[in-house]
């Protein structure tokens, strides 16, 4: 078609891949990091029947309708979420599932992974708490060999059980962190289950050199990520977006240097947000906080990495300097070792300096 100077229509710009485009992947759940065709094989497989929502959803592509912010759509998230998780009975099913988490990864140009899981939640089906940590870890080896994904497990304590619970898991993080396990989070609902409640359990993961990085600032307000700096020392706060609220907190994240694993597909479809652009990115970005952007779940949001940067670019008019950025922050933020930083942080200005 012609344009109305009777030219030809303008060539639309070229932007760079941002799949291509080397990053680390901080936040990425072990049950919804699977595809949707993998549960519903292993549901058939297993006689599983799964509610109709995610049935369809699973089927047609399109996320379902989630709306997290009162009790009753958490309750409906965690049931769609457990649904899916117990579709994973056998050891091959871990195994099939770690392995096509990295394969996903590596095609969103990520070289780095730290998957966070909560062994308790497969224990029943796998011989106990023991066996079931140790065939992830397994399953991890096996996925960092034939792939070549750097990749490493962050064990995930449960705000909704007891706190002494969260102690026996961060003493078994420790046990094996020379097996891979590089931290230790703190997930499910922050309604539910104060900080300070935990703060032993992280005491004695961090003892043991592991990385503090509990969720925090997603549901509630400000005060939850405070709570995690002041109560749990973090390192690093998953979501943390709401310490966009609080211009001093921002301050105080900056100048620590604290990261933020920050999901904004997953802000939208939980409904802490309305719309992408209202996703605090940019505030976050500019007062000089660390960002790691992160899929978080996959399965059930709908879109996983690139996806995110992609958010960047086009509702926040992030810039491809400040894209390399936040892929630079991602990995910075990593417990990645040295070489593999470097390697990434090079690939990030190859990426960047290579025309589009």
């Amino acid at each position: 078609m012609l344009s109305s100077s009777g030219g030809h229509p303008p060539t639309p710009p070229r932007v760079r891949d941002l799949s291509a485009l080397p990053k680390a992947h901080l936040h990425l759940h072990f049950t919804g990091s699977m595809r949707p065709t993998t549960v519903l094989e292993l549901a058939d497989k297993y006689g599983v029947r799964l509610p109709e929502s995610l049935t369809d959803a699973l089927t047609s592509g399109e996320p379902p309708r989630l709306r997290a912010t009162d009790e009753r759509g958490w309750f409906r998230f965690q049931r769609l979420y457990d649904a899916a998780r117990s579709c994973v009975r056998e050891p091959e099913d871990i195994q099939r599932l770690v392995r096509e988490a990295a394969e996903e990864d590596l095609r969103d140009g990520s070289g780095w992974l730290e998957i966070q899981v909560d062994p308790t939640s497969y224990a029943p089906r796998l011989g106990g708490l023991i066996p079931a940590l140790e065939i992830i870890l397994d399953a991890v080896d096996t996925a960092r060999r034939d792939t070549g994904i750097g990749m490493r497990v962050l064990v995930a304590a449960n705000r909704m059980k007891h706190p002494l619970d969260a102690r026996t898991l961060a003493r078994l993080a420790v046990r094996y962190a020379d097996r891979g396990i590089v931290g230790f989070g703190l997930s499910n609902d922050e309604r539910r289950g104060m900080a300070r409640d935990f703060d032993r359990a992280f005491a004695i993961a961090r003892e043991g050199g592991l990385l503090s990085a509990p969720h925090g600032g997603e549901l509630t307000g400000p005060a939850s990520v405070r709570d995690c700096l002041d109560d749990l020392e973090a390192d690093r706060i998953g979501h943390g977006v709401r310490a966009a609220e609080d211009p001093r907190l921002l301050q105080r994240l900056a100048d620590r240097q604290v990261t933020c694993e920050v999901c904004p597909a997953s802000n939208v479809a939980l409904g802490v947000y309305d719309k992408p652009e209202d996703v605090p990115l940019r505030t976050l970005f500019d007062a000089g906080v660390p960002l790691a952007l992160g899929a978080d779940d996959p399965l059930l949001f709908g879109s996983r990495l690139t996806a995110q940067y992609e958010l960047a670019r086009h509702h926040h008019a992030f810039t491809d300097g400040e894209l390399a950025e936040l892929a630079r922050q991602s990995v910075r933020a990593s417990t990645a070792p040295a070489s593999v930083k470097s390697d990434l942080l090079s690939g990030v200005d190859t990426w960047l300096t290579t025309p589009a």
